[in-house]
């Protein structure tokens, strides 16, 4: 039998084959990413007990478990993942083998003082939130700079009329700017919202029972202040209470990571539908290929932002279903459920965004195809103007009755013209679909200034 890689190791069960859109933008929440977030915890944890503990402990600690400071953590610990994983079955959980793996590396002096008090949940929630943390502020960032880009483009399309479409059919004019600006107002609210969630997501520590008498003991009236003292060496929020069945800093992290998912699904969502070959009118900047029609230049970005908007909402269901079941002092299974489904969600954000990004950036219109939508209809696109305009001189029941004669073929001026009521009308402005965009131009520009306050 062949072996799965050139040392004949087993390869990861999920590197990206059939994720496509998570390749090359997962490094902050792969195994490794989280081992180093729980071995930073066990340290900050020490670290939090500050001159209680006997000279020398603290370095020791820090020495041994591969600390480089409250930055960055620990990375050079030299824990093997795979050794770890597979001693995490028996006891439901990785913190349990972790701590008998570093306690065994440091002297008797200091073992006492590692995980000192904590139950595994403490390490583990603690965990999970810094790299929450870490991989919502790359988020955020590729979210910012996809707003940045959303303004250029609805600013450089401000006034380019289309045809606005409702249930998949022309509505009335638009402009290639305003559907840009509405992009640009679902992500700014996205990254905020998120940038909010991410500053608030709270460290972990309550002891067993979510009492914190174990610290007690050790601390004594310090106690009450080591939550604190340990958030903040995880650079986390304070928590105001142990949060071990109350799960809202994972919900609230789940529900701003399928909004920023949603809010680039839509641009996803709309380019890959006006890029069509019968409409045109948008083109990525690096349209993909086809495995056996040399003449398609597929919108591949879209399709992967696409397939995460598709997954996400149903992850964030599970979160809100596990925390809704985190019974007792302590979950039975979903807590655990939690976690791989808060780390696809982190993955599939880290990945649409990042594509997201590049695809706004590369985004091209074809003007051409936009006029000659926006003409299909052959001046029906303003029929609601004139229903607006000739209404009141003629009755609705004629208006309709103009509109159906143009829908059959007939020429819409010819059939003006042919209104005595109407004449002293501008039948060539009336049909000119850029005197029907109303607010559109004030829209756009509200949207960008918007962005451009908040960075001065």
């Amino acid at each position: 039998m062949p072996s799965d890689g050139p040392t004949g190791t087993a390869p990861a069960v999920d590197a990206g084959l059939l994720s496509p859109v998570t390749v090359g933008h997962d490094d902050a929440v792969t195994d490794a990413a989280i081992l180093d977030a729980l071995v930073t915890a066990e340290v900050a944890l020490a670290r939090a007990y500050g001159g209680q503990t006997p000279d020398g402990v603290v370095p020791e600690i820090e020495r041994e478990f591969g600390w480089t400071g409250q930055a960055s953590g620990c990375r050079d610990h030299g824990l093997d993942p795979g050794a770890l994983t597979a001693a995490s079955v028996s006891g439901g959980n990785p913190v349990i083998p972790l701590v008998g793996a570093l306690k065994a590396r440091v002297s008797a002096a200091a073992r006492s003082w590692v995980h000192r008090g904590a139950t595994s949940q403490d390490i583990l929630d603690s965990a999970l939130m810094v790299v929450g943390r870490r991989a919502a502020g790359q988020i955020v960032t590729s979210l910012r700079s996809t707003e940045l880009a959303l303004g250029a483009f609805a600013h450089a399309h401000r006034d380019e009329v289309a045809a606005a479409r409702t249930l998949t059919q022309h509505a009335v004019p638009t402009t290639v700017g305003l559907r840009a600006a509405a992009w640009l107002r679902g992500v700014r609210r996205a990254a905020d919202r998120l940038e909010e969630v991410a500053g608030a997501l709270p460290a972990q520590l309550g002891g067993a029972g979510g009492t914190l008498a174990s610290f007690v003991e050790f601390a004594g009236p310090a106690a009450a202040d080591l939550p604190a003292a340990f958030a903040r060496e995880l650079g986390l929020a304070a928590p105001d209470a142990p949060w071990h069945t109350t799960r809202w800093p994972v919900t609230e992290l789940g529900d701003a990571l399928v909004q920023g998912i949603d809010a680039v699904g839509v641009i996803a969502a709309d380019v890959a539908t006006l890029s069509r070959t019968e409409i045109g009118e948008l083109a990525e900047g690096a349209g993909g290929g086809s495995s056996a029609m040399p003449q398609k230049q597929n919108p591949a970005a879209s399709v992967l932002i696409r397939s995460a908007a598709l997954r996400a909402p149903q992850l964030g269901a599970t979160l809100h279903l596990a925390a809704a079941l985190a019974v007792d002092e302590r979950p039975d299974g979903a807590w655990h459920a939690e976690w791989p489904t808060l780390r696809e969600l982190l993955r599939l954000a880290l990945g649409a965004t990042a594509h997201a990004h590049r695809l706004v950036a590369g985004l091209r219109v074809d003007s051409a195809a936009v006029a000659r939508n926006l003409a299909a209809t052959r001046g029906l696109i303003v029929a609601e103007r004139l229903s607006i305009v000739l209404g009141p001189l003629i009755g609705p029941d004629r208006v309709s009755a103009l509109v159906a004669a143009a829908g059959r073929g007939e020429d819409l001026r010819v059939l003006l013209a042919a209104v005595p009521e109407a004449s002293h009308l501008d039948v060539d402005g009336l049909l000119d679909p850029a005197g029907y965009v109303g607010l559109a131009g004030e829209l756009i520009d509200s949207a960008v200034a918007e962005g451009r306050e908040e960075d001065e």
